[in-house]
């Protein structure tokens, strides 16, 4: 599939950038592939997985590349982004690029750092993002109706049938609520391809970050993100052993919230995790290693990266029958070692 790209986002001084570092700072084993920051506010992150290094071991392969994540460091947000305040357009822009959206949230206490608020409060940070998300989002529909309604004037057939959702979408956020914690409203959107630019900030997948201390989450802030149905962790990111413990977390969450999971294919020249959506089938899966694949696929030979790994080889777990011709309905799983057959 395309990159996976998460936008870190929070207010100033919460920790925004101290997390970036530490994600793209952290020691890579793995030759020949960019682990690095693209640009300054960019850097690719590797996901922390035992099992492509098991396989490439194996196989001896000469070459080991893992599944990776785009982390974008983006502008403090501040109140009032929707209008302009602070970076705030250049805030807003810069979130449309990415997939997810990982929220930090200051809850430690340093008098020493200025929080902008003059205070800290996790919840109302909470609030305070989710409600400049909302207001662009509102501001962005109403256009979008305006236009649909022209549209239906004009007889254009989907165009009362868009109207409707985008309608809906507009209730839904002048609640005060977000589009993505609907699940049934949230997919139709994602179905409509008419509607794909509006790409609303409130229809990314969100996870909480929490730079502090679990003593530091107090029992307000832990029921408004069970709440929301979001993803979370805690990590003292002033604290080396607890951001070493947490960062690996974070990504695997960010795999969760998105209902990414990964495949592999392994031999001498390299092994490989190629990152699909839950449920994928294998013609599309195949896709995601050559786009000739998935037009030319015939069949998957599948097994267990476990499975092959107690067998001892590709040739062993033949031997044993232990691998599985697997047609066009096959979904693919979470750990799959596929060899793909096509014309």
């Amino acid at each position: 599939m395309a990159k996976i790209s998460i936008g870190i986002v929070g207010l100033p001084n919460v920790g925004k950038s101290t997390l970036f570092k530490a994600l793209t700072r952290q020691d890579i084993t793995i030759a020949n592939y960019p682990f690095a920051t693209i640009d300054p506010n960019v850097g690719v992150v590797p996901v922390p997985d035992e099992r492509i290094d098991a396989l490439a071991k194996l196989s001896a392969s000469k070459k080991k590349i893992p599944a990776v994540v785009e982390f974008y460091d983006i502008a403090g947000l501040v109140k009032g982004a929707n209008k302009g305040e602070g970076l705030g357009n250049q805030f807003l822009s810069h979130i449309k690029e990415t997939q997810a959206i990982a929220i930090v949230l200051r809850a430690f206490m340093d008098p020493g750092i200025i929080h902008v608020e003059n205070s800290v409060d996790p919840v109302r940070d909470l609030e305070i993002i989710n409600t400049e998300l909302i207001l662009k989002d509102i501001e962005t529909v109403e256009k979008r109706l305006v236009r649909l309604e022209s549209e239906v004037r004009g007889g254009r057939k989907e165009a009362l049938a868009d109207k409707e959702l985008v309608a809906r979408i507009k209730t839904v956020l002048e609640k005060g609520d977000l589009p993505i914690a609907d699940e049934a409203l949230a997919r139709e959107v994602a179905e409509n391809i008419r509607l794909a630019d509006l790409n609303l900030l409130t229809l990314k997948r969100q996870l909480y970050l929490v730079n502090g201390t679990p003593q530091d989450v107090s029992p307000a802030l832990a029921a408004r993100i069970a709440a929301s149905g979001a993803g979370s962790i805690v990590v003292d990111l002033a604290d080396e052993t607890s951001a070493a413990a947490g960062l690996p977390e974070l990504i695997r969450k960010a795999y969760e919230v998105l209902s990414l999971i990964s495949f592999f294919t392994t031999g001498e020249d390299e092994t490989r995790a190629w990152t699909i959506v839950r449920g994928m089938k294998a013609p599309q899966a195949a896709g995601v290693i050559h786009t000739d694949f998935e037009q030319k696929f015939i069949r998957l030979e599948v097994i267990e990266s476990a499975k092959l790994l107690e067998a001892g080889g590709w040739s062993k777990a033949k031997q044993k029958g232990w691998l599985r011709i697997e047609g066009k309905e096959y979904e693919v799983k979470d750990g799959d070692v596929l060899e793909v057959r096509h014309g």
